[in-house]
C-alpha cells in the first residue's frame, strides 16, 4: 500500500501546527477528519446534483443545494460536529456518513475486535450489517484481519523481560448493616509480588 504522505511531509505538517501533546494531536486529527468528511460531502452532493457549487445555470432540474444540517458523531478522536449538505428535494443521501449514523469510529477496529474474540468471518459480516447497515463480504473481513495477523505474531514472539511485577486483585461482597440499613460492601484483597 502506498503512503499517502511521506514522513518528512508529516513531520513538517506537525511542526507547522505546533503539536506538543497527544491531546493536541487528537484535536488536529479530529479537525482533519472533519475537513476530509465535509469535502467528501461536497463531492457527493455535486455528483448528485450534476453541477458545481455556484454554477446554478448548469443544473438540469429544479433541485438545488439547500444549506447544511449540523450533526454530532462519535469518532476515534472524540465527538465531532459535521455540516452535512442538503438539497431542496431531499433526495441527496450521503454515503460517507449516513443521515442517521452517529458513530464513525473505525469499522476495521470493530472487525478486528470481533475476530480476536473468536467470531467467524460470516458472523462478523452479519454483525457489521446489523450495526452499520453495510454489507462486507467474508473476503473483505479476511483482508482486514490479515492486516493485523503479522503484527500480532511479532508481538507474540517478542523477547520478554526477565522480571515482571505481579499484582493479584480480588474482592468479595458482604452484607453489612450501616445506620440501620443493610448495604453491600466490597472487601478488596490485593497481593503484590
Amino acid at each position: 500500500m502506498d503512503n499517502i504522505m511521506d514522513k518528512e511531509k508529516i513531520k513538517e505538517l506537525l511542526k507547522d501546527k505546533k503539536l506538543k501533546s497527544t491531546e493536541d494531536l487528537q484535536v488536529f486529527l479530529r479537525d482533519l477528519t472533519k475537513n476530509v468528511i465535509e469535502a467528501i460531502y461536497d463531492g457527493e452532493i455535486t455528483d448528485h446534483l450534476g453541477y458545481q457549487k455556484n454554477e446554478q445555470g448548469k443544473r438540469q432540474d429544479s433541485n438545488a443545494r439547500n444549506g447544511y444540517t449540523s450533526k454530532t458523531v462519535n469518532s476515534n478522536s472524540g465527538g465531532m460536529e459535521l455540516s452535512a449538505p442538503r438539497d431542496r428535494n431531499g433526495t441527496y443521501d450521503p454515503q460517507i456518513v449516513k443521515k442517521y449514523q452517529k458513530d464513525i469510529t473505525g469499522i476495521e477496529d470493530k472487525v478486528i475486535s470481533m475476530y480476536a474474540k473468536g467470531m467467524t468471518n460470516r458472523d462478523i459480516c452479519g454483525h457489521i450489517h446489523d450495526i452499520y447497515g453495510c454489507e462486507l463480504s467474508a473476503t473483505t473481513i479476511s483482508n482486514i484481519t490479515d492486516k493485523v495477523i503479522e503484527h500480532a505474531k511479532e508481538w507474540q514472539n517478542r523477547p520478554l523481560s526477565s522480571i515482571y511485577s505481579l499484582i493479584f486483585m480480588d474482592g468479595i461482597v458482604i452484607k453489612q448493616r450501616v445506620e440501620g440499613i443493610v448495604k453491600n460492601i466490597v472487601v478488596y484483597l490485593i497481593l503484590m509480588g
